[in-house]
């Protein structure tokens, strides 16, 4: 989508995570990467096909490989229960429609709701003419809460189609809205530079 569901609103306030080193491991699937902003959090995503786990710098070599572990477990057993979930369209639907209830008084219906493998850039579009949704199959096995964020925000734009303060009024009835953007701005910084220029998108689309 452009402006993307991961572009900062007005005030927002989650930092991004800063480029640093990569540290080697056995496991070449595996890339960790340290930080000197972190202190305690430690967060785990796939990123080109392998896993990228985020780590505090202060943190041994002991510490390291327990929270790796611990952090690739987690994200399969996330993966796992997220593809039993919402493994089709039709339970993007139902999902999509719980959000609109919940955080949205039920008045975004979007027509129709699908995962897309072309969107490299973009984590979900809508085109309110057709009231149609689309979400990058990127967001498969990210935190639950990160792709119904994700949901709100094109659910929102069935509401206004612009990225305007009442837009970001609607997307912030999403309590943890900001929470969702600092996950989505890190692993974006993560893979700066290794995305390609476009998306195939269709015409009246926004993001």
């Amino acid at each position: 989508m452009q402006p993307r569901p991961d572009r900062r609103p007005p005030a927002a306030s989650t930092a991004a995570v800063p480029a640093v080193r990569t540290a080697p491991r056995l496991d070449s699937e595996v890339e960790v990467r340290r930080s000197a902003r972190r202190r305690r959090t430690v967060t785990a995503y796939r990123e080109n096909g392998r896993t990228v786990v985020l780590i505090p710098a202060a943190f041994s070599a002991a510490e390291e490989r327990r929270w790796v572990d611990q952090m690739v477990a987690k994200l399969q057993t996330r993966e796992d229960r997220r593809r039993r979930n919402l493994a089709s369209d039709e339970d993007l639907m139902v999902r999509a429609l719980e959000l609109s209830d919940a955080h949205l008084r039920g008045r975004a219906v979007p027509a129709s709701i699908r995962w897309v493998d072309n969107q490299n850039r973009r984590w979900g579009s809508c085109t309110p003419a057709d009231r149609s949704i689309r979400l990058s199959s990127r967001l498969r096995g990210m935190p639950e809460y990160v792709v119904d964020y994700v949901l709100v925000h094109e659910l929102a734009h069935l509401l206004e189609a612009s990225h305007d303060e009442h837009f970001w009024a609607l997307v912030r009835a999403y309590p943890q809205a900001d929470r969702a953007l600092g996950f989505l701005e890190g692993v974006e910084h993560g893979s700066a530079g290794s995305r390609p220029e476009d998306d195939d998108l269709e015409p009246g689309t926004v993001a």
